[in-house]
C-alpha cells in the first residue's frame, strides 16, 4: 500500500476559540491514538491534507510530528456542511506486526456478459473494507465482472484475496446488471423464435 508523507505541529491548546484560532491560520486540528500510543493533539496545514482527504485512494499515513514519525491511518473526518472545509480529523496508530482495517478503492475490469445481452450495469460500492498487515495491504481491489449475466450481482463474499480478509458484510452488493425493457423484449423475441 501506498505511503503519504504529512508533517504537523503538536498542539497544547484544545479549547474552542483556539481551535478557531487554528482554522483561521489555515490549520486543521487533528487527533492521533490508538493502541500503545497516547493521544497526540496536532495540526496540519488545510493545503497538505487534500492529498489524501480528496481522492478515492487510501493510504498509510506517515505522521512527521515535531521530527517524530508515527504510521497511521485515517479513521474519521469531519467537514463543514456548507462550504466542505475540512474541520477535524482523527488518525488511528497502526502496528507494522497487528493486522489493519481500511477501506480501499473497487477497480471494475472487463465487460459483463449481461450487458452484451441488453442489461444495464450499476456500481453499488465504490470501497471494500478489508483487514491485513501493513506489508500485505493491496492498493485496491480488481473485481473482473466479465461473466455477470442478466440480473446477477456480485456481493463482498464473492471477493477472495490472498492474506487479506473482507470485513465489509458478506451480503453488500458491490455491483451487478439490471434487465432492461430493451433485455426483456430481447429474450421473449429469442424464446418464440
Amino acid at each position: 500500500m501506498q505511503h503519504f508523507e504529512l508533517k504537523g505541529q503538536i498542539r497544547q491548546a484544545s479549547g474552542k476559540a483556539a481551535i478557531k484560532a487554528f482554522r483561521k491560520q489555515g490549520l486543521v486540528p487533528c487527533n492521533l491514538y490508538g493502541q500503545g500510543v497516547e493521544n497526540i493533539l496536532f495540526t496540519v496545514d488545510a493545503k497538505d491534507l487534500k492529498g489524501i482527504t480528496n481522492t478515492p485512494k487510501s493510504y498509510i499515513v506517515d505522521l512527521v510530528l515535531d521530527g517524530k514519525k508515527h504510521l497511521a491511518v485515517l479513521h474519521e473526518l469531519q467537514f463543514h456542511p456548507v462550504t466542505d472545509a475540512c474541520l477535524h480529523v482523527d488518525f488511528l496508530a497502526v502496528d507494522e506486526k497487528k493486522p489493519v482495517a481500511i477501506s480501499v478503492p473497487i477497480v471494475i475490469t472487463g465487460h459483463a456478459a449481461g450487458v452484451q445481452q441488453g442489461g444495464k450495469f450499476f456500481q453499488s460500492s465504490r470501497s471494500l473494507r478489508i483487514s491485513a498487515l501493513l506489508k500485505d495491504l493491496p492498493d485496491d481491489v480488481t473485481v473482473d465482472i466479465t461473466p455477470l449475466g442478466l440480473d446477477k450481482k456480485l456481493r463482498a463474499s464473492d471477493v477472495k484475496l490472498d492474506k487479506v480478509s473482507v470485513l465489509t458484510d458478506k451480503d453488500a452488493v458491490i455491483c451487478g446488471v439490471a434487465s432492461t425493457r430493451n433485455s426483456v423484449a430481447a429474450a421473449e423475441t429469442a424464446t418464440e423464435e
